[in-house]
C-alpha cells in the first residue's frame, strides 16, 4: 500500500471513528491491510448510511470535499482504488447516487461517471 492510500484510510477513520473496530477486525481477518476490502466493507456502508439518513450534512460535506481532493491528487494507485471502491459503490444505487451528487465536486462526478462507464452502466 502506498503512502497516499494509507493517508486516505487514516482520513476516513478520522471522519468515521465508529469504524475503527471493523477496520481492525478486517486487518486481523485478512492478516494485512486490504485497502479495497476496508473501503468497501468498512467505510462505504457507513457513508451510504449517512447518505440515506442525510441528517449529518456537515460530515457528508466534509467527506465529499475530501473525495474531491482525492479526485485531484494525481496518485494513480489511489485514484484507481478510489474509483473501483468508493465511486463504483456509490453508483450501485441510483437513489443514493442522486443524494451523493449533491455533495460531489465536479472532478468526483466526472470520475464517478467514468467508473459507471467502465462497468457498462452508462452508454458511452
Amino acid at each position: 500500500m502506498n503512502k497516499k492510500s494509507e493517508e486516505f484510510l487514516g482520513v476516513m477513520l478520522n471522519f468515521i471513528p465508529s469504524s475503527k473496530d471493523d477496520y481492525k477486525k478486517s486487518i486481523e481477518d485478512n492478516g494485512e491491510i486490504l485497502e479495497t476490502v476496508i473501503i468497501e466493507d468498512v467505510f462505504m456502508p457507513k457513508v451510504l448510511k449517512l447518505l440515506v439518513e442525510e441528517t449529518n450534512t456537515d460530515l457528508l460535506k466534509r467527506i465529499f470535499d475530501y473525495f474531491e481532493e482525492v479526485s485531484h491528487c494525481g496518485d494513480e494507485h489511489l485514484l484507481n482504488t478510489f474509483s473501483v471502491t468508493v465511486l463504483e459503490v456509490l453508483g450501485n444505487d441510483r437513489v443514493i447516487l442522486g443524494i451523493a451528487q449533491k455533495y460531489m465536486g465536479p472532478k468526483t462526478i466526472q470520475l464517478q461517471v467514468e467508473a459507471d462507464r467502465s462497468l457498462g452502466r452508462i452508454d458511452i
